[in-house]
């Protein structure tokens, strides 16, 4: 198989092979290194450069291109194009790879081979061959590992420690990105660090941290809550600083924007359904106990009551309020006060943005006259004996009261009274009231809010819970 211009034929990448004299090829730029420089064997004193970069001509192909030389020329051609761009290569050197020692640092790819540029024999040009710059270019839009073979965030977070120094797959959309910082090594070599941090319906702050010019250059084009990233082979660690688990950019790392996929459309409807949910984030999606007089709110469900009508709902559940007498079975509130504490915007009342502390949504209000607050913003797991209610609201006055303490009093608790504190709540029979709405983007379907929780008078619970199965059996 070939493809053809005006002036040339190229040779699909799934066609090289070393015996192939001077192949054309021409693919789109997926990924690219720095350009980095080591001491010359032959010529002690002097040093080599070299960079590499990854190119894609169809949904299942791809290859890793390695230049070596002096840094002139090196410096030169890394520079004339960047990820996204495509080119064409004239007279490559077709060579088989060593791929346990060359992927341990490179991408993996499905071609057995690699290309050598030499700085004598071949040439790499922008392409200008617009009748397949359209379709190449739809190739930036596809993972290049399996859409499904992926960590959530929260999923990192929950396996902790034991994924320190492992490599994933993430998906996640971007919450906000950080201004590139410059410094200079031990070595006197420049160096640049920039940190993006990341979202998905299972958390709501992650840090991926990019230490090359490329990466960073990519991150700043993101645009906070509107772009989605799969991200195959970052590397996961434990920061011990800060007490969190992070991301890395590497060098096998290919990062895919927008990808067109099933899992990233799920995760696009959540971040548009947050977006048009958020001037009455707390008003609408997260009501407080005195917007709703709970005098009024009677019916009593089980977990697998509620988890039923959704399901026979076809799709169209009209919000329910109802109680449950079961206990929080989730509550991590001991471990990063920044998973549970977020600043709002005083007049909308929405989430603001951590980097820069404003809200995306009041744009037409004057900065003078607005301010923002601390607010507990608690992801919670419901449980009674019929099953669990994952990831529900637990946010604002109604975490306060039920945790006997308000923000600044939280934040100036010693960490073994936080622990204490949790465990005073945990898997103690409560009555939760909670407001239960349809949500398909949401990560199990039910956007679940708790508006009050304390603990329940055993005998009301008891005879509570005796009238529901007594019903049930009549049903």
């Amino acid at each position: 198989m070939a493809y053809s211009s005006s002036t040339r034929d190229f040779v699909a990448l799934s066609d090289l092979h070393p015996n192939l004299a001077r192949p054309n090829v021409i693919g789109v730029v997926i990924g690219k290194t720095d350009v980095r420089g080591f001491p010359d064997r032959k010529n002690i004193g002097s040093e080599r450069y070299t960079f590499s970069f990854t190119i894609r001509d169809s949904p299942t192909y791809f290859i890793n291109v390695n230049s070596w030389g002096r840094e002139d020329y090196i410096r030169s051609l890394s520079e004339s194009f960047r990820v996204g761009d495509c080119v064409t290569i004239e007279n490559p050197l077709v060579q088989s790879k060593e791929a346990e020692r060359e992927e341990k640092f490179n991408p993996v790819t499905p071609s057995c081979y690699k290309l050598l540029l030499s700085e004598n024999h071949s040439v790499v040009k922008t392409s200008s061959c617009y009748e397949m710059d359209t379709k190449l270019l739809s190739l930036l839009h596809l993972p290049v590992k399996d859409p499904q073979d992926y960590y959530s965030l929260g999923d990192i977070i929950a396996n902790g420690q034991s994924l320190d120094g492992r490599i994933l797959n993430v998906l996640a959309a971007v919450m906000s990105v950080g201004e590139p910082k410059y410094f200079m090594t031990s070595d006197k070599r420049k160096g640049q660090r920039c940190e993006v941090k990341l979202y998905d319906e299972t958390e709501m702050s992650f840090p991926i941290v990019c230490w090359d010019n490329e990466s960073i250059q990519i991150a700043q084009s993101w645009i906070p809550r509107e772009t989605v990233i799969f991200a195959s082979d970052v590397r996961i660690n434990f920061d011990k600083f800060r007490n969190c688990m992070t991301a890395t950019v590497i060098s096998k790392t290919i990062i895919t924007t927008n990808p067109e996929t099933a899992e990233a459309n799920v995760l696009f409807s959540f971040i548009k359904e947050s977006a048009q949910s958020g001037a009455l984030h707390d008003r609408m999606e997260e009501p407080s106990k005195e917007s709703i007089n709970l005098e009024t709110v009677v019916d009593i469900y089980t977990v697998e009551q509620l988890k039923e009508k959704a399901l026979q709902s076809d799709g169209k559940l009209e919000p329910v309020y109802g109680i449950i007498y079961g206990y929080i079975s989730t509550l991590d509130i001991d471990d990063n006060a920044s998973k549970v504490i977020r600043n709002r915007c005083s007049i909308c009342r929405f989430i603001v943005n951590e980097m820069s502390n404003t809200c995306t949504f009041c744009s037409d209000v004057s900065s003078y006259s607005k301010s923002t607050f601390s607010s507990f913003d608690i992801l919670v797991d419901l449980t009674d004996h019929t099953g669990t209610l994952y990831s529900c609201y637990l946010s604002d006055s109604v975490a306060e009261e039920t945790l006997g303490c308000t923000v600044r009093e939280f934040l100036a608790l010693a960490e073994d009274r936080k622990t204490a504190l949790k465990w005073q709540l945990l898997l103690e029979r409560s009555k939760i009231y909670f407001k239960v709405t349809l949500s398909p983007s949401w990560r199990t379907g039910l956007k679940v809010n708790v508006l009050s929780c304390k603990l329940a008078d055993p005998r009301e619970a008891s005879q509570s819970l005796l009238g529901k199965e007594i019903g049930n059996k009549r049903l």
